[in-house]
C-alpha cells in the first residue's frame, strides 16, 4: 500500500471498478437461485455497492479511496453529491454482509428468501443510481 487510504496495485480507472461492481451483481443474480449461497449472493452484493461507490469516488476525486465501510463510503460521496443521502441506510444495511458472509461463525447470518432479494435490490437500486450519477459527472452535468 502507498500512502494511507489507497493502494498501489488496484486500477486507478473508474471504468474498471464499475464493471467489477457490474460482474458482483451478476455473481449474486446467479448466487440467489440457491438457498445454500445466499451468504455467497449478500457478499457480492456488498461488494456491488462498495465498487460502485469506489468508481464514484475515484471519478469525482481522481484518487482511489480505501475501505470497505459503505456508510463511510457513502459519506464521502455525499460530500461531492447530497443526493447520496439518501443510500446512507442501504449503505448501512449492505455492510452486515462483508465480514458475516465470508466466514464461518458460530452465530451464522440466517438470510431468508425475502431478505436476500431486498439485499439484491438494494445493491442493483444502488448500482444503476451511481452508474447514472457517473454517466451525468461525464456529460458536464453533475
Amino acid at each position: 500500500m502507498g500512502r494511507r487510504g489507497e493502494r498501489s496495485r488496484d486500477s486507478r480507472h473508474y471504468y474498471d471498478w464499475i464493471e467489477a461492481a457490474l460482474q458482483d451483481r451478476l455473481a449474486a443474480e446467479l448466487l440467489i437461485t440457491d438457498e445454500r449461497l445466499y451468504d455467497s449472493c449478500a457478499f457480492h452484493c456488498q461488494q456491488c455497492a462498495e465498487k460502485s461507490l469506489k468508481a464514484y469516488l475515484l471519478l469525482k476525486n481522481g484518487r482511489l479511496v480505501d475501505g470497505h465501510n459503505l456508510t463511510w463510503l457513502c459519506k464521502q460521496a455525499v460530500k461531492l453529491d447530497p443526493h447520496f443521502t439518501e443510500w446512507l441506510d442501504e449503505s448501512a444495511a449492505l455492510n452486515h454482509y462483508y465480514i458475516e458472509t465470508r466466514y464461518p461463525s458460530d452465530f451464522g447470518v440466517d438470510i431468508t428468501e425475502k431478505r436476500i432479494r431486498r439485499v439484491l435490490e438494494m445493491a442493483s437500486e444502488m448500482y444503476f443510481f451511481i452508474c447514472a450519477e457517473i454517466d451525468s459527472a461525464q456529460d458536464g452535468r453533475g
